[in-house]
């Protein structure tokens, strides 16, 4: 079976959070320029993805959720997170929310970090563990997973 991937969860985020916003904005928290805050946790998400993504390449190992692993990766920004990838798009989700300055596009936001980490972290980490078994419980105790 193949499953849907992290991007395609952003996507669908971030497209609904346009008719959300458009349709049913339920309070406007923010108004301009004072919704540029969101900028913050955008730019930080891009950097976060664009790091993680180019360390995954550095050590040779998959990028894609749920393949095999080959090495655990420690470098930054896994040595402050255990799921800069996760973190990083859900930054960018709650950047782009900000940015509209509206309550409900944070609907979206919630969602997709609780999709995250049901489908895709936990079992991750199960096969971390059986992948790199001592080592990885190393690692898990001295870094958080999320933040």
């Amino acid at each position: 079976m193949r499953r849907i991937n992290p991007p395609a969860y952003l996507l669908l985020a971030l497209i609904a959070m346009a008719p959300l916003h458009l349709l049913e904005p339920v309070c406007r928290y923010w108004s301009f320029p004072l919704t540029l805050i969101g900028l913050v946790p955008l730019v930080v998400g891009i950097i976060l993805n664009l790091t993680a993504d180019r360390e995954f390449k550095r050590a040779g190992t998959t990028v894609k959720p749920l393949e095999r692993s080959t090495t655990l990766v420690e470098r930054f920004p896994f040595s402050f997170t255990r799921n800069p990838m996760y973190l990083g798009m859900t930054l960018l989700l709650l950047g782009v929310a900000l940015l509209l300055g509206t309550l409900s596009p944070l609907a979206p936001v919630a969602l997709f970090a609780g999709l995250m980490d049901r489908v895709f972290i936990g079992p991750e980490e199960e096969s971390l563990a059986r992948s790199f078994g001592e080592e990885w419980e190393t690692y898990r105790a001295k870094v958080r997973r999320w933040i």
